[in-house]
């Protein structure tokens, strides 16, 4: 499968919630790599790297887990890097 990557931004009340760790636990079951951390404006970003659908997959998970909370999430191409060996929290 073609490997992918996403820069994604979830706006709302998403910083304080267990956003981070819960993106964390569901990138990983999908098997992709990246990141995930607080940005000073109070949104979150967040790298994903794999299997397009397995992306999407991914962000629509969170958005239903954080239904209250997530107002927005802004998807945009990225490049792929093949650094990312798993999927983890940065600061």
């Amino acid at each position: 499968m073609d490997q992918v990557a996403k820069h994604i931004t979830f706006s709302g009340e998403v910083q304080g919630i267990g956003f981070r760790f819960t993106a964390l636990n569901v990138a990983t079951q999908y098997h992709l790599t990246g990141y995930v951390r607080n940005l000073p404006n109070g949104m979150v970003e967040m790298l994903a790297q794999g299997p397009a659908q397995d992306i999407d997959d991914c962000i629509r998970n969170l958005q239903e887990s954080f239904a209250g909370y997530v107002r927005e999430a802004k998807t945009e191409d990225a490049a792929f890097d093949p650094k990312h060996k798993g999927f983890k929290i940065t600061f």
